[in-house]
């Protein structure tokens, strides 16, 4: 009886480590499909385009309240990447940090938003270089930019009356087509379509920042 009871317990031990170790098993495989589930949204990078084009009849790219202005007026206008729809404004600061005189240009630090109409906005935020590209931190946004992180490639064309951004996006679903047109090569003979110049409801995202 005793050689019974002992074989009894052993076989309740083995029971109880296998049914553990299966256990411990489910949980590790859950975590791993956890970790590719992440891994798989950080790998997951989307490009947006966006053109900035100051046409120097907003008192931009400053506003003092102190230079005695009859009226408000801030930020340049933005446009997508194929110029094919107006999209908004950008609004922010940019601090002069410094100046290069052997590349002819500033260093500012920028913190700025672009506004997408009723798509929400992307807010951004690093260093502004007037003598070469910049890369800029993507902080956060609203709408269907909620949760949104990355960087942006801020590409000057024309001080400071025309810019070219690359956007490269991640933590946000898929963004919509009529954002992500073929963009039109960066010069300074790249112009929106007159639509989109004119405001017209075929070449504007709905309620565009204005």
């Amino acid at each position: 009886m005793a050689l019974s009871s002992s074989s009894s317990r052993n076989s309740k031990r083995f029971s109880l480590i296998a049914a553990y170790n299966s256990s411990a098993t489910q949980l590790i495989g859950f975590n791993i499909n956890l970790l590719k589930l992440f891994s798989s949204a950080d790998q997951d990078v989307q490009e947006l385009h966006v053109y900035e084009i100051n046409e120097r009849d907003r008192g931009s790219p400053a506003y003092l309240r102190l230079s005695q202005k009859p009226v408000n007026s801030l930020g340049d206008l933005i446009y997508t990447g194929d110029l094919q729809r107006r999209l908004g404004i950008t609004a922010g600061m940019c601090i002069l940090i410094g100046n290069n005189p052997e590349k002819k240009g500033d260093r500012y630090e920028a913190v700025f938003s672009f506004y997408f109409g009723d798509y929400g906005h992307i807010s951004v935020q690093g260093p502004y270089l007037t003598y070469e590209d910049s890369c800029l931190a993507v902080t956060g946004g609203s709408g269907i930019f909620e949760g949104v992180y990355g960087q942006v490639k801020l590409h000057q064309i024309v001080f400071p009356l025309k810019l070219f951004y690359t956007f490269y996006l991640k933590g946000i679903g898929t963004l919509p087509e009529e954002l992500m047109g073929t963009p039109v090569d960066p010069s300074p003979a790249a112009e929106p379509i007159p639509a989109a110049k004119a405001c017209e409801a075929q070449g504007c995202v709905s309620n565009f920042t204005n």
